[in-house]
């Protein structure tokens, strides 16, 4: 599978133009081959502008993730749409997907295939309550399903489920072997960000992938640096904090020799 991790330039509150943005970033990486593009947490209004959330939310049938749908199907691409900002009552009226709760907002990201249709809805778990209103506007997800594409059974968590490592064993025991984590990370926690997916990676003998935005917002800087790492827990493509796509090639067959090598999940008590 050849990645593209879209490092988008986000600009706080210019919604019409960051979904352009990211409409840019999947034609630009399809025209390279690749078979999927990522794109980062909350990439159309902007993870820190709190005051925008409930402005801008909409279901899974709303106009940001359509045009996203259509890009994949446009561009023959599979295209992670990071996260937006859900309107829960209104994904409940438009669909029959679960939802965690009966109305409110959720940070959720959508993974379509090339042909456009939804195989895997995640809503963020883990809720950022440090210097952050997260917490206070957000609803949880329940549920971390896992979605098979391209010779990979994938999983999707988001920026700061990294802390959480149980989340990916479960996800791994469900047969994931490449995680995809859409994030909005900030400065100055660069250290923080780097080890924390290597690890991931390392003890679940899995591709991750993480894919960071370039912004500056009032209170926060985000620091990009979105990587893939391999099974090793190598990172094998990253960038710095500027606007870029990241380029990589995954093999599941890879994975399955470095499980076979290095059988440290068989050795679990």
């Amino acid at each position: 599978m050849k990645l593209a991790l879209a490092q988008l330039q986000v600009e706080p509150a210019d919604v019409a133009g960051n979904v352009a943005r990211a409409e840019a970033a999947i034609e630009t990486a399809a025209a390279r081959g690749v078979d999927l593009v990522a794109l980062p947490e909350l990439f159309n209004v902007g993870y820190f502008s709190f005051d925008l959330y409930a402005r801008n939310a909409e279901g899974l049938h709303g106009e940001t993730l359509s045009r996203l749908s259509d890009a994949a199907l446009e561009n023959d691409v599979a295209v992670l749409a990071g996260s937006i900002v859900e309107d829960l009552g209104q994904t409940r009226e438009q669909t029959d997907v679960h939802t965690p709760a009966d109305d409110g907002l959720a940070n959720t990201a959508v993974l379509f295939d090339a042909e456009g249709e939804r195989q895997l809805v995640y809503r963020k778990h883990h809720l950022f309550g440090y210097e952050s209103a997260e917490t206070g506007l957000l609803t949880p997800g329940d549920r971390v399903p896992v979605a098979d594409l391209g010779g990979f059974t994938i999983g999707v968590t988001t920026c700061y489920d990294l802390r959480f490592p149980e989340l990916y064993r479960g996800l791994v025991d469900d047969g994931a072997d490449m995680l995809l984590v859409p994030s909005a990370w900030p400065y100055p926690r660069v250290e923080h960000w780097q080890t924390l997916p290597r690890a991931r990676a390392i003890e679940n003998l899995s591709y991750v992938a993480t894919i960071n935005a370039s912004a500056d917002f009032e209170d926060a800087t985000l620091v990009g640096r979105s990587t893939v790492f391999d099974p090793w827990g190598t990172p094998v493509a990253t960038t710095d904090d500027r606007p870029d796509i990241v380029y990589a090639d995954a093999d599941p067959d890879e994975v399955a020799r470095v499980r076979d090598e290095f059988p440290a999940l068989d050795d679990r008590r």
